[in-house]
């Protein structure tokens, strides 16, 4: 299954759930965001033929990250650009954030390992604005 978090038009993140299967290769993004997420189901014995990259100058505004979550239970909270609290969702062990725009901000529900996935270079302090999470009290958890 594959989940949009959504503020009003906008695609805040994409959620990859451990238990999402097609045959072939599809793209979960479109050809215009910085960081591109694709899934690919293919049988013993295919062959991606070898290639290079070429060098293309892109122009990259904000850093995307995709999380996967190795194991453990995490809380996401989503916000807005504006840094207001919109709404949450658990992630599992085998399961994939693409994180696009707005705010984000992460609880352990259990021991948890993840590895994240970013564009560079990282510049440090000058990356993010950090602001106080949502309390406790008003976390509204949404789908899976």
């Amino acid at each position: 299954m594959i989940e949009e978090i959504r503020d009003g038009d906008t695609v805040m993140a994409l959620i990859l759930r451990r238990d999402y299967k097609v045959d072939g290769i599809q793209f979960l993004t479109p050809d215009s965001y910085s960081q591109q997420l694709g899934y690919m189901n293919r049988p013993q014995g295919y062959v991606i033929k070898p290639h290079v990259h070429n060098p293309v100058s892109r122009e990259v505004q904000y850093t995307n990250e995709v999380l996967f979550i190795k194991s453990g239970r995490v809380r996401v909270d989503f916000y807005g650009n504006d840094q207001q609290y919109r709404e949450s969702r658990v992630l599992e062990h085998g399961d994939i954030i693409l994180l696009i725009v707005g705010g984000h901000g992460f609880e352990m529900l259990e021991a948890s390992e993840i590895v994240e996935v970013k564009q560079g270079p990282y510049v440090g302090e000058h990356d993010k604005v950090r602001f106080e999470p949502v309390p406790a009290d008003q976390v509204k958890l949404s789908g899976h």
